[in-house]
């Protein structure tokens, strides 16, 4: 039995986290799951067949931290040419998108468009 979520907000990034989970169940290729936290992204690349991350990369990341200017898009640009030269390193060039129940807009989606202009496909 679930227990009743007390944030309504909450409670719907679950059902849409679950919702995008199912479809992605059945692919082979690796995930590029994505966090969005208040102040920072996260982006990771993560095997289908044994659950474990192939590579990492965020705004807490040194070498994107350097560049950083306060602009939380551009930040998430940066992370996502950073994730598709991590990527194209370990020759992965199809990934499955997960936004991991955040809408894509905003930063997601900025992620998402630099990690395809720099190569990656999905």
């Amino acid at each position: 039995m679930q227990r009743k979520q007390h944030n309504a907000k909450l409670a719907q990034w679950k059902k849409r986290r679950t919702r995008v989970k199912k479809g992605m169940q059945r692919s082979t290729r690796p995930r590029l799951t994505v966090f969005r936290s208040a102040r920072h992204i996260y982006a990771q690349l993560v095997d289908p067949a044994t659950g474990r991350t192939i590579a990492g990369v965020s705004t807490r990341t040194p070498a994107i931290r350097d560049g950083e200017t306060g602009d939380k898009v551009a930040a998430a640009k940066q992370v996502g040419k950073a994730i598709a030269e991590l990527a194209r390193e370990r020759q992965i060039e199809e990934v499955v998108f997960n936004r991991n129940g955040f809408l894509y807009h905003g930063r997601v989606k900025a992620l998402a468009e630099a990690a395809r202009e720099s190569g990656l496909r999905f």
